[in-house]
């Protein structure tokens, strides 16, 4: 994942389900001199595992982040980090051929793209397990984003089409006001929720889903507090932070439309109902030199971060593997077969959350470093203090 002019860049050198040994995430462009939180990014590790409907890969793996490169006496050297998470399971030569392709997963639409007649050699490098180095790197870009008081938080907003909370609701103003204690709500159930009440009801509607051999999707909310205004870009399309976040978010596995602010809800209201009036007050949150009546923009104004809580939503698709398959064809021999079956989730949505949470960490903290530079970690909180006082100074007195 890397973007043109970015100071950090993320590689993922290894991360098959069962295609090696580890997986493996190297980050470059991490500043000399931060204190990287190990203990942060295995507990982000162990989230990821968790939640009500996993399957039987996280009865397997047990996840503990190795650091190869990058950390001497528990400090980041400012060469690139290399954290590795050790794939119990590697037995790909071992494993048996899938021909009989399954809806809605990459099976068939990859086989045709390498001309294989075994969705193996496809489906392994497409699993969700490449996830765990999304959550090493991003879980260390938490690490040093909360250095400077910056929280990124993720919850579930609605499963299986039952709605936990409103977008912009009291979700969204739970994290901003307290993103810790917002955290320590969702992590204390098993559905990545932070308002408790209707998870009787999403445990029922995951346990209906299996006895009918189903699978469940569903929304999850990202938000991102105390971050300045003025981190990415209006210059260029690719630079926009926006369009970064919403890449970011689409790439994880099963993830089919993406939306920031009001998303969708500002194609149908008009532009007063949706553009955030602009007060001349002292801010009341936040490091922006003016406050906002509401944030139906989600904290992005023109690709830019203009002081307000940065606010996405990912909408997850079902998992592709159904305990009750749906027809298809065997791509050995062209005939009509039922889909095959693999060990699989029959919800992974609140595991996502915290991947979800990661790969927005990982762009803020690209786009903090852009505006910060730095080869430090004493450099960078100067230049920032400088920039955040030019900010302060930027509202007349």
């Amino acid at each position: 994942m890397k973007y043109l002019g970015a100071i950090m860049a993320l590689t993922f050198l290894s991360a098959g389900e069962s295609h090696g040994p580890a997986v493996v995430a190297t980050l470059s462009g991490v500043p000399f001199g931060h204190k990287l939180d190990l203990e942060w990014i295995n507990s982000q590790l162990a989230l990821r595992q968790q939640g009500y409907g996993r399957g039987g890969r996280q009865r397997v793996e047990t996840d503990v982040v190795q650091v190869l490169t990058g950390l001497r006496r528990g400090l980041t050297l400012g060469s690139p980090l290399t954290l590795q998470v050790d794939n119990k399971d590697h037995r790909i030569d071992l494993a048996p051929a899938l021909p009989n392709v399954r809806p809605g997963h990459v099976d068939l639409a990859g086989s045709v793209k390498i001309a294989s007649r075994d969705a193996r050699d496809v489906l392994e490098r497409a699993s969700a397990r490449e996830t765990a180095a999304r959550v090493m790197a991003g879980a260390a870009c938490q690490s040093l984003l909360r250095e400077f008081e910056i929280e990124v938080v993720a919850h579930v907003l609605a499963l299986g089409g039952i709605e936990t909370d409103q977008p912009m609701g009291r979700g969204y103003a739970a994290v901003c006001e307290s993103p810790r204690d917002a955290r320590a709500a969702r992590n204390s159930g098993e559905f990545a929720t932070i308002n408790r009440a209707h998870d009787p009801a999403l445990k029922q509607a995951i346990d209906q889903a299996k006895a009918a051999g189903d699978t469940l999707g569903g929304t999850i909310e990202v938000v991102v507090v105390n971050l300045p205004p003025g981190l990415g870009s209006h210059n260029q399309w690719d630079q926009r932070l926006d369009g970064r976040l919403a890449q970011a978010l689409m790439s994880i596995q099963a993830m089919k439309a993406v939306e920031i602010g009001l998303g969708a809800e500002c194609a149908a209201r008009p532009g007063s109902k949706v553009h955030d009036p602009v007060h001349p007050a002292a801010p009341a949150r936040g490091r922006a030199p003016y406050t906002r009546a509401s944030n139906n923009a989600g904290g992005l104004e023109g690709g830019t971060t203009n002081g307000e809580p940065v606010v996405c939503r990912v909408h997850m698709k079902p998992i592709s593997t159904l305990m009750s398959p749906l027809p298809t064809v065997d791509i050995a021999t062209g005939k009509p077969a039922t889909a095959s079956t693999e060990r699989s989730d029959i919800c992974a949505l609140p595991a996502a959350a915290i991947v979800a949470e990661c790969a927005v960490s990982i762009v803020v903290a690209q786009a903090l470093l852009e505006k910060t530079g730095g080869d430090s970690m004493d450099e960078v909180k100067r230049n920032l203090d400088g920039y955040l006082q030019a900010v302060r100074s930027y509202r007349p007195t």
